[in-house]
């Protein structure tokens, strides 16, 4: 099919895992795709693959964000669909924290099987540093404010665009990891809000809230999967085109009475999505 058919779509943090699958698929439909990711080499090599254009940015860098988008002003014209996917969960020197998340529910639900009371404790946000308070929000949220703000100079002269940001079931649940929770919190809420500021112009702006995705992202939670695919009626993780999908439908003109709207593709883990 070719449901994006001569669109240009800039997809963030697209070097692997979901982002890399939706520009993938974003392709298939016709579309021409830029890719953003803070690695270079693995820009470039996603863009040597489906023919696109590569961009190495760190979308929390206000400056890095505009001089991409200059680049694709400037080089392709206009811009269509800008996917905010860039985000992570970890980071390199988080193992006490890994650790704690596999480990930590199993020991509780043993010691409440064992008559309580709880004795260990999770205790990530009164250990957590400045440092990666700030960084999450920095990526996931500031990034899709940067990201955003940008592609709205674009599309707002157009008269026409779509946004789709990446949120989580953890911003909708909350869950282990209280400042992941409130960058994908505030991304629906920044969906929401957006989505009615520049209706008028023609611009959807829409989100989606994967559950646990089999991704680079967590393959951390290794320990910890059985328990969380148990909590999950379909029993299993989904796969990148449980979400990219979604996204190829949000992009299209098939969703053009859809704004301001969450999908949730999770197994069934948050039923009243």
């Amino acid at each position: 099919m070719a449901r994006l058919e001569g669109k240009i779509a800039l997809i963030t943090g697209a070097g692997a895992g979901l982002g890399a699958q939706i520009a993938r698929r974003f392709k298939e439909e016709g579309a021409q795709v830029v890719i953003n990711d803070i690695s270079n080499d693995s820009a470039q090599k996603l863009a040597a693959e489906l023919g696109g254009i590569g961009i190495a940015a760190d979308v929390s860098d206000s400056n890095a964000v505009r001089a991409m988008f200059a680049k694709v002003s400037s080089e392709l014209g206009k811009l269509d669909i800008l996917v905010n996917n860039a985000g992570f969960a970890f980071k390199p020197g988080d193992e006490k924290t890994i650790s704690r998340i596999n480990d930590v529910p199993l020991k509780q639900q043993a010691e409440l099987e064992a008559g309580g009371p709880i004795k260990t404790h999770m205790d990530l946000t009164v250990e957590m540093t400045d440092e990666d308070w700030h960084r999450m929000i920095a990526v996931h949220l500031d990034g899709t404010f940067f990201c955003s703000r940008e592609a709205l100079k674009i599309m707002n002269q157009q008269l026409s665009g779509c946004i789709i940001n990446m949120g989580s079931i953890m911003g909708t649940t909350g869950g282990t990891g209280s400042h992941y929770c409130a960058a994908k919190a505030g991304i629906l809420g920044f969906t929401r809000s957006l989505a009615r500021e520049v209706v008028s112009r023609g611009i959807r702006v829409n989100a989606l809230a994967p559950g646990f995705i089999d991704t680079e992202l967590t393959g951390p939670l290794a320990a910890a999967r059985a328990l969380i695919e148990a909590q999950t009626p379909m029993g299993r993780f989904g796969d990148c085109d449980d979400i990219a999908w979604p996204a190829v439908y949000l992009a299209s003109d098939e969703a053009k009475f859809m704004t301001g709207q969450v999908i949730s593709p999770n197994g069934g883990f948050v039923m009243s999505q």
